[in-house]
């Protein structure tokens, strides 16, 4: 939702009713007062001469508007709107929350997404309010807010982990952007929530909200099913991993709690807390928008679990390699094997899940050696391997979902499915139906859809092949046995 595109009498009806469902898509800025709130704040609903309507924070903040400490608007579960579109601005917030301001600064981010500097701040300004730098400096506050409230960590240290180039920096824009200085802000929560601050020893513990309702049994089978010893790890409801982040590594362990997914983060440098959130929030994909989803399939006339999300990714190489090592082959099949390319070319690490995924370089030079299985599937997951290593193939949130595919299908051992699974999950699209996929078929069988028929499920076809697979894998085939593969594509 633009700035142009923000209909007043909606965004209005949804401040009066206090309605979250809108928490993350607009903010309310209120003339009188200088403050900006999401749409379910709790204070009293101002008159709708004394109101605006901004589509994010950073536009906020740049019209000279503060956060609400009440609501705290920046703690609300992100827009759902930068999965649904593809447009540029759209792809540069994603890259944006993952912190390629911070690394490489507005030069960076245009030419990751091949658009000039001038052209790139036009667009951001007109679509959402603010330029690339505002909307970076908005994600920095959010960071350090965060870190000031849950955390015992310094000021300076926190400083720094946000982004922010300086402590006088620092300083000045969280009085900017809360109208208090950093040791009040934290006073304030301690008041609020008593003197509850845990010791952080490098162990952050952080609540990832979501829109409510959210399939968790759809989630933690997900997790549990594809869980690779060495790398990741499930055990008793906390799902544990290991993950490789821009300064580092970081070793993660999350449960799914009510209205939130608690996070514990062991960060080798502060600086990676940011990218590593929205990494995790795209995984788990917490910022959708389950209500519009589920009244758009029903209306497609399905039967459906509320709630269920679209697993992402975590990091782009791994998920395709990993897809390609497990094609046309039964989950546990898929796990050992990269178990085995994971504990033999991973890099070691100190914690529960001892690995990091191996690097593309890695496997371009020594998976022939470590890899099993056919030799043309194994000469494909190198080649794959090594023009990752090689740059010729870039994978990240920022890309268009028809240049992705076009490049994934150039690949040798790539097919259709391969390419769109990828793509649904790297890209968070609403929108790819996986139509040659066993399991889906035998989904769509069980709930009478025609596969060749779907456009009423659109934009939301991602959500229908879960569903589909998730129906699929719950209903015992005819000889009694439950479905125990993972949806592969058909021979």
């Amino acid at each position: 939702m633009s700035a142009n595109e923000l209909d007043f009498e909606r965004c209005y009806r949804a401040v009066a009713t206090r309605d979250a469902r809108f928490d993350g898509q607009f903010v309310t800025a209120v003339r009188t007062t200088g403050i900006y709130c999401r749409p379910s704040c709790p204070a009293i609903t101002p008159k709708p001469a004394n109101v605006t309507f901004l589509p994010t924070a950073a536009a906020a903040q740049q019209s000279g508007f503060r956060a609400c400490r009440r609501c705290l608007p920046d703690a609300a579960p992100g827009s759902p709107l930068w999965n649904t579109r593809a447009d540029l601005a759209a792809r540069a917030m994603r890259l944006i929350a993952d912190g390629v301001i911070e690394r490489g600064g507005v030069p960076a981010l245009a030419d990751t997404l091949g658009y000039s500097q001038r052209q790139l701040t036009r667009v951001l300004t007109s679509e959402l309010g603010a330029g690339p730098l505002a909307l970076a400096r908005a994600h920095r506050a959010h960071t350090a807010r965060l870190l000031i409230q849950t955390t015992r960590l310094s000021m300076s240290d926190i400083a720094f982990a946000a982004g922010f180039a300086s402590i006088r920096q620092f300083n000045d824009t969280v009085r900017e952007v809360f109208a208090v200085s950093p040791t009040t802000l934290r006073e304030e929560s301690r008041r609020r929530n008593g003197d509850t601050l845990p010791s952080t020893n490098g162990l952050l513990t952080l609540r990832l909200p979501y829109r409510e309702p959210l399939d968790r049994s759809w989630l933690e089978w997900f997790l549990s099913a594809h869980a690779v010893p060495g790398l990741e790890l499930w055990e008793d409801g906390h799902y544990s991993r290991s993950l490789r982040t821009p300064h580092g590594h970081t070793t993660v362990r999350m449960s799914i709690q009510p209205g939130h997914v608690r996070a514990s983060l062991a960060l080798h440098d502060m600086r990676d807390l940011a990218p590593t959130v929205a990494r995790l929030r795209h995984f788990l994909d917490l910022d959708a928008d389950p209500i519009g989803i589920d009244e758009g399939l029903t209306a497609g006339r399905v039967a459906l679990s509320p709630g269920i999300r679209v697993p992402g990714c975590l990091d782009g190489p791994e998920l395709l390699l990993r897809t390609m090592i497990g094609q046309q082959i039964s989950v546990a099949a898929a796990n050992t094997h990269t178990a085995r390319l994971v504990q033999t070319l991973g890099e070691s690490i100190p914690g529960p899940v001892p690995h990091l995924f191996p690097t593309a370089a890695a496997i371009a030079e020594h998976g022939a050696e470590v890899l099993t299985g056919p030799a043309r599937r194994v000469e494909a997951i190198v080649a794959a391997a090594r023009a990752l290593a090689d740059g010729e193939l870039v994978l990240h949130s920022g890309r268009t979902a028809a240049d992705l595919r076009r490049d994934l299908l150039a690949l040798d051992g790539v097919g259709p499915w391969t390419a769109d699974y990828v793509t649904m999950r790297l890209l968070a699209d609403p929108d790819v139906l996986l139509p040659s996929d066993l399991i889906v078929r035998r989904g769509a069988a069980l709930l009478d859809i025609d596969l060749a028929d779907t456009a009423r499920f659109a934009p939301w076809r991602s959500y229908l092949t879960m569903h589909l697979w998730k129906h699929a894998l719950a209903t015992p085939t005819p000889d009694g046995a439950p479905v125990a593969r993972k949806a592969r594509t058909a021979p």
